[in-house]
């Protein structure tokens, strides 16, 4: 009979290795798709944050004023007072500190409507998130 001593083995087996290498790209996996659902969900509150500021400074601009700004005027009268009618007499901006109108997260503009679609009343104002496509499910609007 043949008596094997285990106790003085010198490595690991190849089925051990691989065992290893199975297991730490399983957590590999979970950990990027944790961070990947942990980015996009950054990216809303970022751009949910960003709409709030701009309609913040949209609402002083037309109390200082008594109207929003005009479509074409676009969310460009909060940083540069406009030329072209409405024109402003009171404007007293800029409205935004630092005086810079920043993409949403996915580098699209934000877009500005007065009078809104949504918001008939008065202004539409959102992002058109992941997919880039106006009228997408996925937009991002100061009426949600």
């Amino acid at each position: 009979m043949i008596r094997r001593d285990f106790r003085n083995r010198g490595g690991f087996t190849l089925l051990e290795i691989l065992l290893v290498v199975v297991i730490i790209g399983m957590l590999v996996g979970v950990a990027a798709v944790n961070l990947t659902k942990s980015s996009e969900k950054a990216k809303l509150t970022s751009t949910r944050n960003q709409i709030d500021a701009y309609k913040t400074a949209l609402g002083v601009y037309e109390m200082d004023n008594g109207f929003f700004p005009s479509a074409d005027q676009g969310l460009q009268a909060l940083i540069q007072q406009p030329t072209s009618a409405p024109q402003p007499m009171n404007w007293k901006g800029p409205y935004l500190d630092p005086a810079v109108i920043k993409p949403d997260p996915w580098g699209h503009d934000y877009v500005y409507k007065f009078p809104g679609t949504h918001n008939t009343g008065g202004y539409d104002l959102y992002s058109l998130g992941i997919t880039g496509v106006d009228g997408d499910p996925t937009n991002i609007g100061k009426w949600q």
